[in-house]
């Protein structure tokens, strides 16, 4: 892409809030539940779409707006889809139980496996590239090898459902987000586990009784932040054990049971969120302050995510099957 060109040599620059619309793509035919640019920064006009529409789609959303190729490989709603570290590959799983590997270029499938249970999320790990952990609708969360086809290992918890997954950095501990909550007690809602060992290190890390839909990373210090279902996103310490900040909230959106993502602007002075009243929320990640909100969609907003290499690009999705670029 030429508009991408002149940033690649240079440093990240400030993040702006983004104010006007660039593009707007609506080839999906169901609810966006994930969207993602292409982690090769010189080929980050990409970006990767799944739907409810059984399908997985890649756009140039930076030059014109255009779906460049759709994937129907799943059977039913893809809930979870995934670049790899190269960009070449495509890793998506759905409510078919199946997981695929797909090639974005040919359209083949590179590894495909009938898993044992719906899938919720995917997460390929930050260092092994072969590796990726998948959850969805089982106790169990599972970390598999392409290579081999095969699942590497099991992590065992008392839950029904795996909401979201995040790697901490290195890889060598992750969280998974639970729906465990129960009358009297809100433990196992965010558990925290060695990746070799499939030990658990914590199930104690948040203590209030909301589930967590989506949990994000601070690019720079360490730090994550989980999105909750009480309407405020929580910011803990990425280290063990684990703490929550209790002086920091950052409240003013609205969850309503959506899966909503949060996310942090690549400098990390910005959090950014989707509504379930369609509107785009932006926190100053110090002050825990809304800096604006941006109505960006009729539906509810599922993803707000900013471009790792153009300051202020952002892509959002919803679940009227519409994506939309801001600039």
């Amino acid at each position: 892409s030429e508009l991408i060109k002149p940033y690649l040599g240079s440093k990240y620059k400030l993040t702006e809030v983004p104010k006007n619309l660039i593009f707007y793509m609506s080839k999906h035919s169901g609810p966006v539940n994930e969207i993602q640019w292409c982690p090769v920064r010189q080929q980050s006009h990409m970006l990767l779409s799944a739907s409810m529409d059984k399908t997985v789609k890649v756009w140039d959303a930076v030059d014109t707006g255009c779906c460049l190729k759709t994937y129907s490989c799943h059977s039913c709603a893809v809930r979870a889809a995934q670049w790899s570290s190269c960009g070449r590959r495509i890793l998506s799983g759905g409510f078919d139980s199946m997981l695929h590997l797909t090639d974005v270029e040919t359209g083949k499938q590179i590894f495909s496996s009938k898993n044992e249970f719906r899938i919720s999320a995917l997460k390929f790990h930050p260092t092994e590239s072969n590796i990726f952990i998948c959850g969805g609708f089982s106790p169990e969360v599972k970390a598999w090898d392409v290579r081999t086809s095969k699942a590497l290992r099991v992590y065992k918890a008392a839950v029904q459902q795996t909401l979201d997954i995040l790697f901490l950095p290195e890889g060598r501990e992750f969280l998974t987000s639970t729906d465990a909550v129960s009358r009297d007690s809100a433990d196992r809602t965010i558990i925290a586990w060695d990746f070799q060992s499939a030990a658990k290190i914590s199930n104690q890390i948040f203590h209030e009784r909301y589930t967590c839909p989506s949990l994000t990373l601070h690019p720079k210090e360490s730090v994550f932040v989980a999105q909750t279902n009480g309407n405020y996103m929580a910011l803990f310490s990425a280290q063990r054990p684990y703490r929550i900040n209790k002086k920091k909230r950052y409240e003013g959106h609205k969850v309503e049971g959506f899966a909503v993502g949060c996310e942090f602007s690549p400098d990390g002075t910005l959090l950014v969120t989707g509504s379930s009243d369609g509107k785009v929320f932006f926190y100053n990640y110090h002050t825990a302050r809304i800096i604006r909100t941006l109505s960006a969609h009729k539906e509810a907003c599922v993803s707000a995510i900013f471009h790792p290499v153009l300051p202020s690009l952002l892509a959002t999705c919803d679940w009227a099957g519409e994506i939309k670029i801001w600039q």
